[in-house]
Formats: structure tokens, sequence, C-alpha cells
């Protein structure tokens, strides 16, 4: 087992809700802290607050990873009288790391809108709002046939061969035959300089994010046998992936939005929501944007929602919603804490691969600023 750097759990967090689907402005990544350090306790929690930073003291945590940034605006200055000063002195004096996937965490698969979809169990979810366009290219990789598996891997253990959620480790492998002269300086894997050489190979072909591209091209370099590996790549026109904010999908079966109501504060553990419109309808197709959704209305109400599941909705926007005949149910902005377990079951797969020693919690403490009577 070994104990990794909080550099090696980013990266986990990188492969989960990369920092390249965040939106514009959002601060997101390191918050304070040393990330060479070495991390043996993770704390995930949806929000920075002062009692969360005891608890992490108190838990003798090494790394926060939080859902929303604590410094979401910049400091003029750090007084250790104020609220967010003694979290600053605090965090610093304990050496805790505090790292922050906001939109970027909203936005990924398997992120926050997601999640909140699986608890609702919803089925054939897509996209609200297109934040993010990916372009694909195709690599192939010339190889000695010996050398084939290894190539493989190096491709599908760096993003290679994967599409959707649907697909991975999709490659297309084709023998053939290679030949090449190597000359005086040159230290060929087969054969010697100045002797032709005919070797049997394998193409190995798949296709990847074209902003990958780099890491994957250094990940095969590493694993090829040859001193210099052939390695083309070609842009690929017909195929992209589109990230985004928000989901759409379908319940199981058709509900009562009445019944639906008490179904959702069920399946994500709160106690009272705020509703607009008329609720003596049946509802099947749902909307979700978890957080501030008042921006997306029109976006949900587009993509045919019977009904639209947010938080924050203000006093117009509940108006505008009546006008529009789009029910909603402002379940709140606390609903986002299901990323906490989400994310400590896929940091927790990942170290596991890894074979990280670390403990992973999720925060116990309440951030919720409002209280119901």
């Amino acid at each position: 087992m070994k104990v990794a750097n909080g550099y090696e759990y980013i990266a986990i967090l990188e492969g989960i809700a990369p920092k390249k689907y965040a939106m514009e402005g959002d601060p997101i990544g390191l918050q304070i802290g040393d990330l060479a350090r070495k991390v043996r306790k993770i704390m995930f929690t949806l929000d920075v607050l002062e009692n969360v930073v005891d608890e992490a003291i108190e838990k003798g945590v090494d790394m926060i990873i939080a859902h929303h940034p604590l410094l979401f605006r910049p400091l003029k200055k750090i007084d250790f009288g104020t609220p967010q000063g003694r979290i600053v002195k605090k965090l610093i004096k304990h050496d805790i790391i505090v790292y922050a996937a906001h939109t970027n965490l909203d936005i990924a698969n398997g992120g926050v809108n997601d999640a909140i979809s699986d608890l609702l169990g919803l089925g054939d979810t897509e996209i609200i709002v297109p934040t993010y366009t990916e372009t694909y290219s195709k690599i192939a990789v010339y190889t000695p046939d010996f050398a084939e598996e290894q190539i493989r891997l190096a491709l599908v253990n760096n993003g290679a061969g994967r599409f959707s959620d649907r697909y991975s480790e999709c490659t297309f492998s084709v023998e053939g035959t290679g030949r090449f002269l190597p000359h005086d300086g040159a230290n060929p894997t087969i054969g010697k300089p100045g002797d032709l050489e005919t070797v049997q190979e394998v193409k190995i072909e798949a296709i990847f994010p074209h902003s990958e591209m780099d890491r994957i091209v250094k990940a095969v370099k590493l694993s090829h046998p040859y001193e210099v590996p052939v390695i083309d790549i070609y842009p690929i026109e017909n195929v992209m992936s589109q990230m985004g904010l928000g989901r759409i999908g379908n319940l199981p079966k058709t509900m009562d939005l009445k019944a639906f109501i008490g179904f959702v504060k069920e399946k994500l553990s709160i106690e009272n929501v705020r509703v607009i419109g008329d609720t003596n309808r049946t509802v099947r197709k749902v909307g979700i944007i978890g957080g501030d959704g008042n921006k997306f209305i029109h976006d949900v109400k587009r993509a045919g929602a019977d009904v639209y599941i947010t938080g924050d909705i203000y006093y117009h926007t509940g108006h505008d919603l009546m006008a529009i005949d789009l029910p909603t149910i402002d379940a709140g902005h606390y609903i986002e804490k299901v990323m906490k377990a989400s994310l400590l079951k896929q940091f927790d797969e990942a170290s596991q691969v890894y074979g990280y020693e670390v403990d992973f919690i999720v925060s116990e403490r309440n951030t919720n600023p409002f209280t119901f009577y």
C-alpha cells in the first residue's frame, strides 16, 4: 500500500470532474494548503464552514474536498478576528488542504446532478444546458505483435477508446508487415544498424477526447518497445460529446405530482420543500438542476419537463414558472449534499485500484442555513 500525496488524489478528482468543465469565473481548485504533502484521511463536504473545519481537526483530516469553494470571493485581507479569517487560520495551523470542485462537479458525468437523478431512479437522462463540447481524434499506433497488449492497455487506461458512459476499451487492431532500416547511431529493439528489418506488426486504433492527446501519447511512448514509435493522430469530425448543466429523465412510471413531492422528500432526505404551480396533475419527465436554478427555467421547459426540481427560486421567478406552466419543487440548495457519498464511493474505488492507503469520510455537520418550522 502507498501513502499518496494531494496531487495524486486531485488526479483522481480530475478523472471524475475535470477542471475544463467548470463555468467561466468559477474559483475551483486549490483553496488552501500544500498538495505535495502526504494524505492519509480525506473528508468530503458540501460547504467549508467553521464547524466543518473543527470536525476535520477533531477527526485528523489531512484534506477536505468541498463542492462550494471556501474562497468564492477574493480576500482583500485575512483578519483572524472575522469568521472567515478564523477558518483560514485553523486550516493553516493544522496543515489541512482544501480543494473545491464546483460547477465542474455539477456538469460531470457521475456528478451532483447525476447523483440526484440516480436517487430518484430517472432513466434515459440527458443534459439540459450544454456548456462544453469535446472534440475527438483517432490515434493509430504501430507495434510489434508481442507488445500489442501493453500498448492497448496504455491507450485504454489513459482515456482512449471510451465514448460516453456506455462503452469503454473500444479499439481496433489489424496485422501487417513493418519495414525499417536503422542507421548508425540508432538503437533498434529489433535488428541492427545497416540491415533492412522486416517485423510482424499490429496497428492499434482508438478514438479519444482531443484534450487528452498529450497524456495518451506520453503513455504510449513510455510503453512502446521501439526507440522511435510510429504514432498517427487524425481529427474526427463526426464524433463529439457534449457536457452540460442539469439532467432530464423519466421516472419508471407516471406519478401523481402530490405523491411525487413526498417521493422527492423521502429519496433526498429532506423534510420540507416549496412547490410552485398546480399540483393536480401527473408527471413522468423530471428536470433537475442542483443549486440555484433560476436562470434555467426556460431551458427546462423547452426540454419538455413535466416538473422541475431545483433550489433558491426567487419570488418573481416563481411567477415566471407559473406563467410558463412548469410545476417546480424547490428542494433547496442543500440537496447537493448528495455529492459527499457519491464522491466517497468513486474515490474509494479508484484508491483501491491504485493501492493507496487512505481513509475517506463524509462530513456529518449540517451546513444548511435554513430551519423550517
